[in-house]
């Protein structure tokens, strides 16, 4: 059940680390924080991240914020940062033919359950973005825009997204006519006119209608196949835990 344990409140006005100092009250420390990067993408992998910050100021990271609010150049200070002052952290990344094979959503929920269990530090409690996630070895909580309101979610987002943004632009070596490194695989106005002109890469993941219609699978009739939205800013293996 995703609620906070009972005689622990939050103040609105408590910050980015309200909900890891309420929890810590309530003995449910350490805290967890995990998020995922590159789920809404067509191309390139699934990347999840959990982290566990310290309690007090060492694990006050300066700038930390959701990883879609920051500019690049933020980002890899908060990265940075985040894995210098995190008690553990860890990344799982998904190819997209895992993706492909297990589903999107599935997908995500097993890198996230990974992500968790590949910590040196075993949580007491798990903070998670945007929706429950069991099996996770530890009680829980999905909160609605975690990533903006609690820092070991913020911190987990920005591991995930640079981790993969770090990846897509490799991709774009590899690939010399697709701009990942400008879309990192999302689907915009470029990346579909990319798709248009010279079909999918290796990379690219199947399970998404825009793929499947570039290469002559799918017709431009109306289909109950839903693209996913675009995001604003895959065997799964562990990549960089401690």
């Amino acid at each position: 059940m995703t609620v906070l344990p009972r005689g622990t409140t939050v103040r609105r006005d408590a910050g980015l680390y309200g909900y890891e100092r309420a929890l810590r009250r309530a003995g449910l420390a350490p805290v967890a924080g995990v998020d995922e990067a590159g789920r809404g993408a067509c191309a390139g992998p699934l990347v999840a991240a959990a982290v566990v910050l310290p309690e007090g100021q060492r694990g006050h990271v300066p700038g930390l914020a959701d990883s879609k609010l920051l500019t690049a150049a933020s980002r890899e200070r908060c990265y940075e940062q985040v894995l210098r002052r995190a008690d553990a952290w860890s990344v799982v990344i998904v190819e997209p033919g895992e993706c492909d094979r297990l589903g999107m959503h599935v997908a995500n929920i097993e890198a996230l359950r990974r992500a968790v269990a590949l910590l040196d530090v075993r949580p007491t409690y798990v903070l998670t973005d945007g929706f429950p996630v069991d099996g996770l070895g530890a009680p829980g909580l999905a909160m609605w825009k975690g990533d903006r309101v609690a820092a070991c979610i913020s911190a987990a987002s920005v591991v995930a997204k640079v981790t993969r943004d770090r990846i897509m632009t490799g991709l774009a070596g590899d690939f010399p006519a697709y701009s990942f490194d400008v879309h990192k695989g999302y689907i915009t106005p470029l990346h579909r006119a990319e798709l248009a002109e010279h079909g999918p890469t290796a990379v690219h993941r199947w399970c998404f209608v825009n793929v499947r219609r570039a290469a002559g699978l799918e017709s431009d009739a109306p289909n109950p196949v839903r693209e996913p939205a675009p995001d604003p800013s895959a065997a799964i293996r562990p990549e960089g835990a401690r």
